[in-house]
């Protein structure tokens, strides 16, 4: 009994770095603001979870740790605006408009992938229902804190998030798997502007009822009116309409972008990031016009036929044009190295470094409507920073530390070794490191997950 309490004593003492009040002070960095410029030999303090300080020879107040970081980078932690990387579900594929889901209840706490990411600097994803349905499930905005509950991921107040998606994989799955709209990109389109042109007669339709009946339950006379039920997936459309809910728009191809921001002018839809957008290079000026967001892959293309013509300098092109553009991983290995992907903008097409460290901070921050709290080092914002061993953009760096609102959840030096690894008993170390690596490369399509069986098994009926 004894040897059981001294156990459970040491397992609550592991989690305790969890259970920090969020302050710390690090001191003596090179620190990356993104929006100050680099500050060397600098102190940054966090108190409560909150940067409070930026400066020299700040004195820590009592009872806060302090962390040399002399000869080390301090840079904001890196922001994943597309993201899988602990999701329970990932596709309701039974209908080309699914926007009544949610991914708020599926989400995994639990998934290693959430300390590998850590690990690379990484403290908040964008976590989206995938790429099946043109108007797909609504996402969620967390913070990888490793260990806590569902509800305690989430980002505190970042806007609601939903993902649509263009081109072969809504077309695959519905037009080509189940016989329905869409089969086409023409019946993409059009699938868009019935569902809008429908949410917005469900909501007049709606709004005269509830009124009649105000007025009918008042006076308690005459006829009742006919009832319009409510309908979940028109109240989140009319969200969208109205400017409450960011849209994420998985696409490729250069006319399909172009194809949507003439529906979203239509209708009035102003705030949207084309997710992956590996065309978006030829329509750069277009997309600036019309004031979209992009989030792409560096370098990642020709992994299926709409996708195989792009450019390394697509980043580049699109930063160079005025688009707010951001680096994303959609797979959980990539998000390990997100800061490499940004040093690839600069390898390839002369970004500057900033800029390019923009791609995965500030950037995608704006694009989740999070600029506010995170993104980069100010006196105000979240303590959500990373400590590096050199400059971020070298392949040399590493990560050393990762704190999310000023609480130590990575340290390279002093975690223990068996929170890196997914244990499972019923596999050999080289199997399962092998099948690992075949689900976390472009070989498996994330986006898609879930999806597979289901196109299978209609084109096989």
């Amino acid at each position: 009994m004894k040897k059981l309490n001294t156990l459970l004593v040491l397992v609550l003492l592991s989690f305790g770095v969890h259970a920090q009040d969020g302050s710390v002070l690090i001191k003596n960095a090179t620190v990356i603001t993104i929006t100050n410029g680099d500050l060397e030999n600098t102190d940054v303090l966090i108190q409560d979870g909150i940067i409070t300080r930026v400066g020299s020879d700040i004195s820590a107040p009592r009872g806060v740790a302090t962390i040399d970081a002399t000869d080390k980078y301090v840079m904001p932690g890196i922001i994943d605006a597309h993201s899988h990387l602990n999701t329970v579900d990932t596709n309701e594929g039974m209908n080309p408009v699914t926007a009544e889901v949610t991914m708020e209840e599926s989400i995994n706490p639990n998934s290693i992938g959430i300390y590998r990411a850590l690990a690379g600097g990484v403290t908040s994803i964008h976590l989206m229902h995938g790429s099946a349905n043109v108007i797909g499930g609504q996402g969620e905005t967390l913070k990888l804190r490793y260990g806590v509950s569902q509800d305690e991921m989430r980002f505190k107040d970042a806007p609601r998030t939903i993902k649509f998606a263009l081109g072969e994989n809504p077309t695959r799955v519905h037009g080509q798997g189940r016989n329905i709209q869409p089969r086409t990109r023409m019946g993409v389109e059009q699938v868009i502007r019935e569902t809008f042109d429908a949410a917005i007669d469900y909501k007049r339709n709606r709004e005269a009822y509830l009124s009649a009946k105000q007025v009918f339950d008042r006076r308690k006379r005459g006829t009742p009116p006919v009832p319009v039920a409510q309908n979940l997936r028109y109240d989140v459309i009319n969200d969208i309409l109205d400017g409450k809910i960011l849209v994420h728009c998985h696409s490729y191809r250069a006319d399909e972008i172009l194809m949507l921001m003439r529906v979203f002018s239509d209708y009035g839809v102003k705030n949207y990031t084309f997710q992956h957008a590996n065309e978006a290079f030829k329509v750069a000026p277009e997309i600036a016009k019309n004031g979209a967001y992009t989030s792409v892959f560096s370098d990642w293309w020709a992994y299926k036929f709409e996708v195989y013509y792009s450019t390394a300098y697509n980043s580049t092109i699109l930063n160079a044009n005025g688009v707010v553009n951001s680096i994303n991983s959609d797979s959980g290995e990539l998000i390990r190295h997100l800061n490499h992907e940004a040093a690839k903008v600069v390898h390839y097409g002369g970004t500057s470094k900033n800029d390019a460290l923009k791609m995965i901070t500030i950037n995608p921050a704006i694009q989740l409507g999070i600029d506010n709290k995170v993104g980069s080092i100010e006196e105000g914002k979240q303590g959500d920073v990373a400590i590096w061993s050199g400059h971020p953009l070298s392949i040399y760096s590493i990560a050393e530390m990762t704190f999310i609102d000023g609480v130590k959840y990575f340290d390279r030096e002093n975690d223990a070794d068996d929170m890196r690894i997914d244990i499972n008993p019923s596999a050999d170390f080289t199997s399962a490191q092998n099948f690992e690596q075949v689900l976390q490369g472009r070989e498996h399509d994330a986006c898609m997950e879930g999806a597979f069986i289901l196109t299978e098994q209609s084109l096989n009926r």
